[in-house]
């Protein structure tokens, strides 16, 4: 067996939860304090639980709002193809540029306004997902718990 596939079976040393916490930026910090005092934080984990789905609604969305979008996103597309195209110009390099620009903003804001008008008002919101737990736990390699706690101040 190759010694990847060693390390690969090999299973985690056993861990310890050292800290319970509801925000992970909490956790993040904490972890963070450990690596800045050379504690050897590979390894450690910040396990979520009770995992929630968490949709924000950001606003209206209108078919000029996804065509508006659509255009922004064919931009990028159009740069992107101009610019590869533009690499094996020899001449009209600028020419190509503005092609490739306002096609894409062109074929970007039809799709966007094409594939809103075909949602037939079901969804006529912009959102941001996001995941949420109710609480995390901090754990580290049991043999190092001690350590931790003492850099975080924590009694052992």
């Amino acid at each position: 067996m190759s010694e990847y596939a060693q390390q690969t079976l090999q299973q985690d040393p056993p861990l310890t939860t050292i800290m319970e916490v509801t925000d992970y930026m909490e956790g993040q910090l904490a972890v963070d304090r450990l690596s800045d005092a050379g504690f050897p934080v590979d390894g450690v984990k910040i396990i979520g639980h009770d995992i929630k789905s968490v949709e924000v609604v950001t606003g209206r969305m209108t078919t000029g709002k996804a065509a508006g979008l659509g255009a922004l996103s064919g931009l990028w597309f159009g740069l992107f193809v101009g610019l590869l195209l533009g690499i094996f110009a020899l001449v009209g390099w600028l020419t190509i540029m503005i092609t490739a620009l306002v096609l894409g903003a062109v074929f970007g804001a039809i799709a966007g306004a094409v594939g809103h008008a075909m949602t037939r008002g079901q969804r006529d919101f912009s959102s941001a997902q996001r995941l949420e737990a109710s609480r995390y736990e901090v754990l580290v390699p049991t043999q190092r718990v001690d350590e931790a706690r003492s850099i975080l101040g924590m009694p052992n």
